[in-house]
């Protein structure tokens, strides 16, 4: 039988000790992809870890773009998670209040500092 479909949602914040630079903005660069590569590795932690965790299958950052701010640089990813009866309903609230608690009230994501305002679920 078939795998039941993913059902996408989109996942923004932004990094406010992350410059942003052309390069970023370049998905063909080697500075998009290894920056990729680590924000890939620290969202998928946090969502594994997540109420969706079970159902989660990955992200994608879509694009890095310049913040508010000079030093600031924001991240667009699509995730998906495999649409299930065991999970109710995917509520968003709940997982950014999730992402919330474990980056420390949107502060910390791994070695990288948050816009504490910048935290967006399927918003």
């Amino acid at each position: 039988r078939p795998a039941p479909p993913t059902e996408p949602f989109t996942l923004n914040f932004t990094i406010a000790n992350l410059m942003f630079t052309t390069d970023l903005g370049t998905p063909s660069s080697a500075k998009f992809r290894s920056t990729e590569k680590i924000m890939r590795h620290y969202i998928d932690r946090l969502l594994q870890k997540s109420s969706i965790g079970p159902y989660f299958s990955g992200c994608k950052v879509m694009r890095f773009r310049s913040g508010r701010h000079r030093h600031d640089t924001g991240v667009d990813a699509i995730c998906s998670y495999r649409d299930s009866a065991s999970l109710a309903r995917f509520d968003r609230e709940k997982v950014y209040q999730e992402l919330s608690t474990m980056t420390k009230g949107v502060t910390t994501l791994g070695h990288y500092s948050l816009d504490q305002n910048s935290l967006y679920v399927n918003g």
